[in-house]
């Protein structure tokens, strides 16, 4: 019998894919994983933060009585009755800091819709469109950035004796789109110069099309940064202008609030109640939209999501150096 062997029977060894090739897969897929914010403890807290308030402002109203209504006693502390006790007029805080939550969120919302709209036309316009027009919008941008903006929102809400809430967002988001025009002018000059930009072009796409399917998509993570932070600044500068009695006149507001608690020496009569609430409520919301924007800036920058990780790589090296050593 011949001593060789059949070639049918013999059993070649499965072919594996090399052990880094599926290393360098798996890497892949958990960096994949983690630039979702939804997976960042930030985006987690601050997403149940705000969207708490959020349900306060739309719930909580319709459980509460008026929040005008002075038939109640006069400063009485927190009890099952007023859960937030009264103010000097006798209004419920409950129900005013309810009805000040939508308030402030109104203006926040408006305000940053108004401010990020400007941004898009003089930051994303100028990007692409370069040369003279660039420069134009360039000078108006640049110059809004120099004039401070809450010293100029005083001005014009001194000058107007009747403010409602809308003419308040107006005001603030046409004096805070400045720098987020900035950043997205940088960033729509550094995308317009891509390969498939320029396939647009040449493949006869017009400018708005390009702008809204090949730069726009690019820029969402960033536009919901600046969205967020043109909410924080509206929210606080609207707070802020209350406080001093520039705020609107027919509205209730978290930082109306704190003006007529100043107004009515809330502090030395010790009614912590009457400013502590909404103080307290404009903190925990600035934190949760802050906490959110972290976890955006993380997913933009992968230097910031990747330090963590390289802080504790080194500790953990330095563990292990001293234990061999």
């Amino acid at each position: 019998m011949s001593d060789t062997k059949n070639p049918l029977l013999t059993q070649e060894p499965p072919i594996t894919a090399p052990a880094s090739t599926i290393s360098l897969a798996t890497q892949q897929g958990r960096k994949r994983r983690r630039i979702l914010p939804s997976t960042s403890p930030k985006f987690i807290v601050g997403a149940c933060i705000v969207v708490a308030i959020v349900l306060f402002a739309i719930i909580a109203p319709i459980f509460s009585q008026d929040p005008r209504s002075t038939a109640n006693p006069a400063l009485q502390p927190p009890s099952a009755e007023h859960w937030l006790g009264t103010t000097k007029l006798g209004n419920d805080m409950f129900a005013q800091l309810a009805i000040g939550a939508q308030g402030s969120l109104l203006i926040g919302v408006t305000a940053g819709s108004i401010a990020i709209i400007l941004s898009l036309l003089f930051g994303v316009l100028a990007g692409y469109l370069g040369g003279w027009r660039e420069d134009g919008l360039a000078l108006l941008t640049n110059v809004m950035i120099v004039i401070p903006g809450l010293p100029l929102v005083m001005v014009i809400a001194s000058f107007v004796p009747q403010r409602s809430w809308q003419l308040v967002a107006f005001v603030l988001g046409i004096t805070s789109w400045a720098g987020a025009a900035y950043v997205l002018r940088l960033q729509t000059r550094s995308l317009r110069t891509r390969d498939y930009v320029y396939a647009s072009k040449v493949a006869g796409e017009r400018s708005f099309r390009v702008i809204l399917v090949e730069i726009m998509p690019n820029l969402l993570p960033l536009l919901a940064a600046q969205f967020l932070f043109a909410i924080i600044f509206a929210i606080l500068g609207e707070a802020g202008l209350s406080y001093l009695g520039l705020g609107p006149n027919s509205s209730i507001t978290w930082g109306s609030i704190l003006n007529d608690a100043q107004s009515g020496q809330a502090l030395g009569r010790g009614a912590w109640w009457w400013f502590v609430p909404p103080g307290l409520m404009i903190a925990l919301l600035g934190a949760g939209l802050s906490l959110i924007n972290f976890a955006i800036d993380e997913v933009i920058n992968p230097k910031l999501r990747n330090a963590p990780e390289a802080a504790r790589r080194v500790r953990k090296a330095a563990k292990t150096k001293g234990v061999t050593a």
